[in-house]
């Protein structure tokens, strides 16, 4: 066994990369995959089939980054679809280095402890990317899940309107009115949703009530 892969076989483990909006999440899983390109190895791209603002199975990011990936909802199951994938594959591919899941505050609790035992058993890495919070404050289920069993917890950094690192968002209305209550999944981007520093976040929620 050559001594990158043994050292992948040893380093395998569950990511989870969270933070508010805009901090460059897709940005950076789109550099991660092609940083284990640039060294002979594949990955498997997968994100939320419900995020389907630039077409469905496209991972894109805000400076203008993009490309293709698996879309995957609650009734995916991880384990099946990497057993599938790894048994569908010949000598002439390389092998799945590693695994990026965008927008993974949408995975179910169950989806995070499926990627988990992929982590265990079959010694692929798994990266996640996603909000640790909806707009009112509270941690989604697959954020939630991830924080309690992820090996590696890092924060991306977003910026307040005010300067301060921003970990909360905000929803706004068409107006750019700040909405306090309703469904925790409405999918936008900028046009719906403001990164803040929890004091603005505290603030802003409350006048808005």
């Amino acid at each position: 066994m050559d001594t990158v892969a043994a050292r992948l076989i040893v380093m395998a483990q569950l990511y989870f990369y969270y933070s508010a909006m805009n901090a460059g999440k897709s940005t950076t899983l789109l550099q991660s995959a092609h940083n284990y390109r640039e060294q002979g190895m594949d990955v498997l791209l997968y994100t939320a089939s419900i995020d389907d603002r630039f077409g469905a199975g496209l991972i894109k990011s805000r400076i203008g980054l993009s490309e293709a990936a698996h879309v995957y909802d609650n009734d995916t199951n991880f384990i099946d679809c990497v057993g599938a994938e790894l048994t569908d594959r010949n000598a002439a591919l390389p092998r799945i280095a590693c695994i990026l899941i965008d927008e993974a505050q949408f995975l179910t609790k169950a989806q995070v402890d499926e990627l988990a035992e992929v982590v265990d058993t079959l010694s692929i890495p798994v990266l996640c990317f996603g909000l640790r919070t909806d707009f009112q404050g509270e941690t989604f289920p697959g954020s939630a899940r991830l924080l309690a069993i992820a090996d590696k917890l890092n924060e991306l950094k977003a910026v307040c309107v005010c300067g301060r690192k921003a970990t909360m968002t905000v929803r706004v209305d068409e107006e750019g009115n700040i909405i306090a209550a309703g469904q925790q999944v409405q999918i936008g981007g900028n046009e719906r949703y403001e990164s803040k520093c929890r004091q603005h976040h505290r603030e802003l929620i409350r006048n808005a009530m």
